[in-house]
């Protein structure tokens, strides 16, 4: 039979979880459901005489205020707004433009060329941005008329599109990766390094299949014949386009790696990079500086909203004994140490149906992670493998962030089962890369290793 805290802390997720289905904010859902269970606790253990853990008066609620406070205070969460920046600008810059046209004409004349170019700039945006919406609506706008245009299939091409743009949340600088070392206390240029070749490996696995299924069923991705042929100049050209975003990853990740800057002081570097790049382009000017500054506040504000409100969930599901309860029952599950960390992968990827992974990284990933570390598992390697499965949930429906990133700006000829049916391989796709990482996991842990021994 379960204990009375366990009972409390099973109704605090069970009503969490339901209230997620009302539509209501997140950030006001957690904070609701801690004041709610908070007082609840009390009132039964004060004045019904039920033992409800540690969770046992008032000052409860000055818990809150002290961690909140410490929440907001950490120096490594001023990279967020930066790097947010940094891809709000760059999307503005007009460097993807370059990238696309003269990928378009390297690669275009080739079956499945449009989509490999899409993905090359994917890669490049990823490691420049790590904004999923950002990527994914500029890669829409960019590249799905053009591949319509070539008589490409509408499923290949939006799912060519919404993966790529996806990527961005695994390969450095990302976002997700510094709220996830912030929420278990590890190294950011740890897990940016480990998690630099699982992402461009999953980036080159994405191109491999397009390459195979446009070789095999050609009606997908025809080439086109239109094109100039490639010559010195056009080369040239290509590599003009390619150094501005390759030298603002230089020297974001550069200066990270070879430990020259914090992640924090990187972010810096960044923004500032992109901002140079849009003058540099002719795109800079008050009103973009303006629009990007507004929509930087919004993003950071809706993050750190949520920040808030999982910080006082975890308070009261800490107090109530929820991280021994999880660890518990993780535990009892008649499985190898492995066994337990697919059962974990396996809940996250189901999680991603419903949630997005910003509250599945504040909530889940703490009650997991020193459990993870417990079974003698590296935090850096699980991270990584969590991250690569929490991409996921950009993908998969009902609440697939880029899915209806992508159907807002795609041509009306473009159906949501087409886009529902092009992401499928690509699911499987990193399903795969998942399965690659725990099975090996010097993808991970290689680079980090080599760098600090």
């Amino acid at each position: 039979m379960f204990e009375t805290y366990e009972i409390i802390v099973m109704a605090m997720l069970g009503s969490f979880i339901l209230l997620i289905f009302t539509g209501y904010p997140v950030a006001w859902i957690l904070a609701g459901v801690s004041v709610f269970f908070s007082v609840g606790a009390i009132v039964a253990f004060q004045y019904f005489d039920v033992d409800t853990y540690f969770l046992t008066d008032w000052r409860i609620f000055g818990i809150f205020v002290q961690r909140i406070y410490d929440q907001m205070t950490k120096w490594i969460l001023v990279a967020l707004p930066m790097f947010i920046f940094m891809g709000l600008m760059l999307e503005r810059s007009g460097v993807a433009e370059r990238l696309m046209v003269n990928f378009v004409n390297i690669f275009g004349r080739f079956r499945g060329g449009l989509g490999v170019a899409v993905i090359l700039i994917g890669i490049m945006l990823a490691a420049s941005t790590g904004i999923v919406g950002a990527s994914v609506v500029l890669l829409a706008m960019l590249s799905l008329p053009v591949m319509l245009e070539q008589k490409y299939s509408p499923s290949f091409a939006s799912g060519i599109v919404a993966s790529s743009g996806t990527l961005g949340i695994l390969i450095p600088p990302s976002i997700m990766l510094i709220i996830m070392a912030d929420q278990l206390s590890i190294s950011v240029g740890d897990l940016f390094m480990g998690a630099l070749i699982p992402g461009v490996m999953l980036g080159f696995m994405y191109i491999i299949y397009v390459i195979i299924a446009a070789t095999l069923i050609p009606g997908f991705a025809p080439a086109r014949t239109d094109l100039p042929p490639i010559t010195g100049k056009l080369i040239w050209n290509t590599l003009l386009a390619v150094v501005p975003p390759l030298a603002l990853i230089l020297a974001v990740l550069g200066s990270i790696f070879f430990g020259i800057a914090t992640p924090t002081e990187a972010s810096g570097v960044g923004a500032l990079g992109a901002t140079i790049l849009a003058a540099m382009n002719g795109r800079l000017s008050w009103a973009v500086l303006k629009d990007v500054s507004r929509k930087t506040t919004i993003t950071t504000a809706f993050v750190f909203g949520i920040f808030l409100g999982a910080t006082a969930f975890a308070v009261v599901m800490r107090n109530l004994g929820g991280d021994q309860f999880i660890a518990g029952l993780l535990t009892s599950i008649p499985l190898s140490p492995g066994g337990i960390v697919l059962v974990i992968l396996f809940i996250t990827f189901i999680a991603g149906f419903f949630l997005d992974w910003l509250e599945i990284s504040l909530i889940l990933l703490p009650l997991v992670g020193p459990v993870v570390k417990l079974l003698g598992f590296d935090l850096t390697w699980f991270v990584v493998l969590f991250a690569l499965t929490l991409q996921t949930s950009f993908l998969t429906p009902p609440v697939g962030f880029s899915l209806f990133y992508l159907k807002g700006v795609a041509p009306p000829q473009i159906k949501m089962t087409d886009i529902y049916k092009g992401v499928l391989p690509f699911i499987a796709i990193q399903v795969l890369a998942v399965i690659m990482v725990f099975f090996w996991k010097d993808l991970v842990l290689w680079l980090p290793e080599m760098r600090y021994g």
